[in-house]
């Protein structure tokens, strides 16, 4: 089998995996042993990507929030001191999660604006005088910058 005829497995594989088929499933169709797609799944990390394809940022902020709720319910019912003093701890690093993937869902949003707006400058520069060149490296210099400040970093360029 060469080379190419492999990737095209791996891929066609890979497609299977992430539409929610078991290894053994998959090892069947695409004409490879159990072992191989396993290997496959590992190395490029399949599981990841199939976990990220079936959960919205959104739902996973809402599991978090229902955890945090049940984790101060036990904490109260139980009146275990050692339980009472870790959940401040728990919440800081729970509340972390949440504000990071709100922050990633703003940026991701803002990007996609952004580049919706820049198609729609360059196709009305085609009709409008007043969108130069140099207008659109402006703006865009501008998003940048805006993106770079909106994910924590402290330097602007």
């Amino acid at each position: 089998m060469t080379k190419a005829e492999m990737e095209k497995k791996k891929s066609l594989a890979r497609s299977l995996y992430l539409a929610g088929m078991e290894q053994t499933e998959i090892a069947d169709k695409v004409g490879v042993s159990r072992v191989t797609v396993s290997k496959w799944s590992t190395a490029d990390g399949w599981k990841e990507a199939r976990a990220a394809k079936q959960i919205s940022r959104p739902e996973l902020v809402n599991k978090l929030l229902l955890t945090i709720d049940t984790l101060i319910e036990q904490v109260h019912k139980s009146e275990d001191p050692t339980m009472i003093a870790g959940l401040g701890d728990k919440l800081a690093k729970l509340s972390s999660v949440i504000e990071k993937l709100d922050k990633k869902a703003n940026v991701v949003d803002a990007i996609e604006v952004f580049m919706a707006f820049s198609r729609w400058m360059e196709y009305r520069s085609q009709t409008d005088p007043e969108i130069t060149p140099e207008l659109l490296k402006a703006i865009n210099k501008y998003q940048d910058k805006y993106l770079i400040e909106s994910m924590g970093a402290n330097t602007l360029k």
